[in-house]
């Protein structure tokens, strides 16, 4: 075994086993060989991590890369590299691509065209209805032999509850897991959280019950099935206390919150400002305080970036008309970060919610990966970040590698700061990303 990488004299943060010390990271053949101080490289290449933090590669649950659907434009590679460089190795991406992801053909060509860029990870989820319009059930376990790690439909409700339980029914048999929004499909059809600012803004409201009906009806339906049940992007502290108890209740759920809901409120919104238009809208505060604190103490099991890239044509609109989505995969470590401190949570606790937390979410389907994935373990696979913890770095447009350039986190106005800079990303012991 030839090494063929030596990360030298970085703080080794694995928040999986608890290491936390001094080390080098030998790799060979796309796997951590040796852990310890005063390694010997030989040839290798050497990445000097010197007042860094080297930690497991980021694993986000959310990543719109807008393939199939943008081919011409190249977007699975732009949005690949802006993973790449905001530290993440590994992304799980929704269905509602153009086509969505519902049949074999289109996921392995998807997978196929990741493979070939070699910079990140890409884990897909398929498509839980045909079409996602909600009426007749994909074909699973074709779907899941291409390589789904679950079934979603992404933002798009199923309304018909009998076709939900089916779906469940059939999910649980089988021992896939279904990945749901919790959004009424008829109470979620506004464009801002319902409260003082929306009817100020003369805004169409979206109440918290939008979010509590959807979660009250998968809750039992979860309970009558036993599915494996994730739920995607959170808002509400209702949400969150009914996710709490069912958690108590032993259901097998999980659950995650955007980078936006955790650090944004409805009084972001400005004067119509289109970049804070994203779906779940932003609540209020004692939301947000109710996500945090429920992130923090494990009722939510992971933090995604929800990456959703939108050009300028479709942003640059009336509120309510511009398309909702923002770019935010190169922001996630940051945004985690910036939570961490805000909560008072030493480093390893912060970065377990983007690393080892989220894995834990996939489980086995992740196959072969599931043992090493996430963390920093001697045979395990070289998925690695690297970054500076004393760097700051303000969010532009033209710093942003990803095409979609719209961020709520765009602080170059007002000189706003977000903490860490990656300096180094590896995958499989190939280095993806290293800051110039």
């Amino acid at each position: 075994m030839s090494a063929n990488l030596l990360i030298h004299d970085g703080r080794v943060v694995d928040p999986a086993s608890g290491r936390d010390e001094t080390a080098d990271i030998l790799i060979a053949d796309g796997r951590i060989a040796h852990i310890a101080p005063g390694l010997d490289g030989g040839g290798a290449r050497r990445i000097d991590a010197g007042g860094c933090i080297v930690m497991p590669g980021l694993v986000d649950l959310a990543v719109r890369l807008r393939e199939p659907g943008h081919e011409h434009e190249g977007m699975l590679e732009s949005e690949l590299q802006a993973a790449a460089a905001g530290g993440v190795t590994s992304l799980v991406c929704p269905p509602d691509t153009d086509p969505p992801l519902d049949e074999p053909g289109l996921v392995d060509m998807l997978k196929f065209r990741a493979r070939k860029l070699s910079s990140c990870r890409l884990f897909p989820l398929g498509a839980l209805t045909r079409r996602l319009e909600g009426e007749v059930l994909t074909e699973m376990a074709e779907l899941t032999e291409s390589g789904c790690v679950g079934f979603s439909q992404a933002d798009v409700p199923v309304r018909d509850t009998m076709v939900l339980l089916r779906a469940m029914q059939y999910a649980a048999t089988f021992g896939y897991a279904v990945w749901l929004r919790p959004q009424d499909g008829w109470l979620g059809k506004g464009v801002a959280a319902s409260g003082a600012v929306a009817t100020r803004l003369g805004l169409a409201g979206v109440p918290v019950a939008a979010e509590t009906v959807a979660l009250h009806t998968v809750i039992e339906l979860a309970r009558a099935t036993g599915a494996r049940v994730h739920l995607c992007r959170l808002s509400s502290a209702a949400g969150v206390n009914l996710v709490r108890q069912a958690k108590r209740d032993g259901l097998p759920i999980t659950a995650d919150v955007s980078v936006h809901s955790l650090h944004l409120t409805d009084v972001d919104i400005g004067y119509f400002n289109a970049d804070m238009r994203l779906t779940p809208p932003l609540r209020q505060q004692a939301d947000r305080t109710a996500l945090r604190e429920a992130l923090a103490d494990g009722t939510i099991d992971a933090l995604v970036s929800d990456h959703s890239p939108v050009f300028d044509d479709a942003k640059n609109l009336p509120f309510a008309e511009a398309e909702p989505g923002a770019t935010a995969v190169e922001l996630l470590l940051s945004l985690a970060l910036k939570w961490g401190q805000d909560q008072g949570l030493d480093l390893p606790r912060t970065l377990a919610r983007v690393t080892c937390d989220p894995v834990r979410v996939l489980g086995a389907s992740l196959g072969s990966l599931a043992a090493s994935a996430g963390r920093l373990a001697e045979g395990g696979i070289a998925d690695v970040c690297v970054f500076d913890p004393t760097t700051t770095w303000r969010v532009t447009r033209e710093g942003l590698k990803s095409q979609g350039k719209h961020t709520p986190f765009d602080f170059s106005a007002t000189g706003t700061a977000l903490p860490g800079r990656v300096r180094a990303t590896v995958v499989a012991g190939t280095v993806s990303f290293e800051a110039s």
